[in-house]
């Protein structure tokens, strides 16, 4: 992909953000923009990071490493999205300033024990209660945060879901919504919820960081 087109895809998705905002009487600034970069080469990342973009997601450690590597010389926020093995756990801290996949108490222990500094985490929630999909249920969730908050090095920021697949967005607000709820609730100050499909209902129902991969750098091949 060219790189103007990359710069034409961000702003479209901000303005869809921002109109996504609009309607939900929010303001853009609530919501940040995750550009995932899985399968992307680095060059792509800097290009998208020239063009604005600031924050990017990555799904696996290995792609990651091999990435960050060749990218010293910018210095965005590297969220990590995908699942996180505790064989893994060791390298994702140096990495990643932000960890959205927390999906078990132990996980969260052994980040806990092998990190040198405070990292930011989010809990991930099966909302749909898919059996294909990691996350604490929506039962599980109060006690696994209480358990979570006590670990030293972590500080738990908010809660993360992946909405099933659909062919219509409208099926998965009820998803969003509940996820939003479950937030406020317990007093948390990120949702991470909606992708390329979905992100503008994910935004109505209270997204705080939407993780957008196809609408700025095309369909994979």
């Amino acid at each position: 992909m060219q790189t103007s087109d990359i710069a034409q895809n961000i702003e479209s998705v901000k303005r869809r953000v921002a109109t996504a905002c609009e309607r939900a009487n929010r303001s853009p600034d609530e919501v940040t923009i995750i550009a995932v970069t899985k399968t992307r080469p680095y060059s792509t990342v800097e290009i998208a990071f020239e063009a604005g973009s600031t924050h990017f997601g990555e799904n696996r450690i290995q792609e990651a490493q091999e990435k960050i590597g060749k990218l010293s010389h910018i210095n965005p926020t590297w969220h990590l999205i995908g699942h996180l093995q505790t064989n893994k756990v060791k390298t994702a801290v140096q990495l990643f300033d932000i960890i959205h996949s927390i999906d078990s108490i132990r996980l969260a222990e052994v980040i806990s024990s092998q990190a040198d500094k405070a990292i930011e985490v989010l809990l991930q929630v099966n909302v749909a209660q898919e059996e294909t999909k990691e996350g604490f249920s929506v039962a599980e969730l109060p006690q696994a945060l209480k358990a979570i908050s006590e670990l030293p090095n972590l500080k738990v920021e908010g809660l993360m879901t992946i909405a099933p697949w659909v062919n219509d967005a409208q099926e998965v607000r009820p998803v969003f919504k509940r996820l939003k709820e479950l937030g406020d609730s317990l007093g948390l100050k990120h949702i991470s919820m909606g992708m390329t499909d979905d992100y503008e209902v994910a935004i109505e129902e209270g997204a705080t960081m939407v993780r957008i991969g196809r609408a700025i750098f095309g369909a994979r091949s």
